[in-house]
């Protein structure tokens, strides 16, 4: 881990990230900080000293989380959490999670020097992983905090080099009981600011997105089952293809998903086909479906009937059909009250805003499950994320911190 580090002055978001992007740079200039790997280590070191320097008082939980404490005036146990993840996806870009977290610290340091002490006491977080990119897990952070993720839950997992969660969970310094237990029942709500990983605010010329609810997503596999044969001697009449019956499923998907609503999306990102030779008829072909909406009773009649239509499709063409549901998370409705807060604040600034739903996956639905949590959205530029390409200008990083720190100031002064 490194012990020292030249001081960098990081008064904006922008300077923050810039600076936090060195732990973990690429020669795409993307960033890679894989969970417990050692420049995850260097970024939550740097990150803790940030925080003293910034007047908190900070400290590990035994997962890895990181917290930044600002001790409250009044006796009273319940904390307000902001924050979001240090982890990224291989090459990822420079804001997705560390800006959340780069905000919070600016945000708490800004109302100390300005009110002092606050009334309730605000934490920011630094929450070890979410992205799921070194084990196949995801929020081990915010999972371990309400509770959700356990240590059986990492029992069998191992990353690609064959190192096992608990070895490299060890080898950081966690998991062995040195630091408090992560599991916590003392926060009283969870506020993100994240960017936003998609175009909708740049191209409405928004500056905030204010979510109403992180979609549900549910993930399938399917599996056609048809014959392989001889190319050129199989009438079309007397075939059965399964490469050709996939292809109908999947344009029946999507036409169907765009008829349906427009916040529906529905997605086939890979597919194999076996025996996958050009002059043999394919035996058998699987594809992924991605569905995901905000509404759980929409997800459920929309996959229902388009799995009907399937099976009435694979009956047509004497092809077998197979649908293994694997993911199946549920819709997440962020706070109203909490929603409606920073709304009055935008209203009062005159800050073009958009109420929206947000498509991805974020620690906020794991805190939204348990405690009042909201989560807010700035741009992104042309909407590209998880790439050395993902940016979001410096006006509108700051417009964000200053809505963090403002909605702060109402909840804890």
């Amino acid at each position: 881990m490194i012990k020292t580090d030249p001081p960098i002055e990081t008064k904006t978001a922008y300077e923050m990230t810039e600076w936090l992007a060195r732990y973990g740079q690429t020669e795409r200039g993307g960033v890679t900080r894989l969970l417990y790997d050692q420049k995850w280590q260097d970024a939550q070191q740097a990150l803790m000293r940030k925080m003293e320097e910034s007047g908190l008082v900070s400290y590990f939980d035994d997962a890895g989380n990181l917290y930044g404490r600002l001790e409250g005036s009044q006796k009273t146990e319940a904390v307000i959490l902001t924050g979001s993840h240090i982890d990224t996806v291989t090459d990822g870009g420079k804001y997705d999670g560390a800006y959340g977290i780069a905000a919070g610290i600016l945000a708490l340091q800004s109302l100390f020097e300005q009110y002092g002490r606050p009334k309730q006491t605000i934490e920011v977080v630094s929450l070890c992983e979410e992205e799921g990119s070194r084990f196949p897990l995801t929020y081990w952070g915010s999972g371990n905090i309400t509770g959700l993720r356990k240590q059986d839950h990492i029992k069998e997992l191992k990353d690609t080099s064959g190192t096992s969660f608990t070895e490299a969970m060890n080898r950081a310094g966690f998991g062995l009981g040195h630091f408090r237990q992560a599991k916590r029942d003392d926060i009283d709500c969870f506020i993100e600011l994240h960017i936003e990983q998609g175009e909708v605010l740049e191209r409405e010329n928004k500056s905030i997105g204010v979510v109403s609810h992180i979609v549900g997503q549910r993930r399938y596999n399917v599996t056609i089952t048809g014959e392989s044969n001889h190319a050129g001697t199989t009438p079309m009449p007397y075939r059965k293809d399964a490469v050709y019956t996939a292809a109908l499923l999947i344009q029946t998907l999507i036409q169907r998903a765009k008829e349906t609503d427009p916040e529906l999306v529905a997605t086939v990102g890979r597919m194999e086909i076996k025996p996958n030779i050009p002059n043999v008829i394919a035996r058998e072909a699987v594809f992924s479906i991605d569905i995901r909406h905000s509404q759980e009773l929409l997800l459920e009649s929309f996959s229902t009937s388009v799995f009907h239509t399937f099976q009435r499709i694979c009956q047509e063409h004497g092809t077998g059909l197979h649908i293994d549901n694997w993911m199946n998370e549920k819709p997440v409705p962020m706070c109203e009250k909490l929603s409606a807060l920073s709304i009055d604040i935008l209203k009062r600034e005159q800050t073009p805003y958009k109420v929206m739903t947000s498509g991805a996956g974020h620690d906020s639905q794991v805190f939204g499950r348990y405690v009042p949590t909201s989560l807010l959205f700035v741009p992104s530029h042309r909407g590209i994320s998880h790439s050395p390409d993902e940016y979001t200008k410096a006006v509108d990083l700051e417009k964000g911190v200053q809505l963090l720190t403002k909605t702060l100031y109402e909840l804890a002064y």
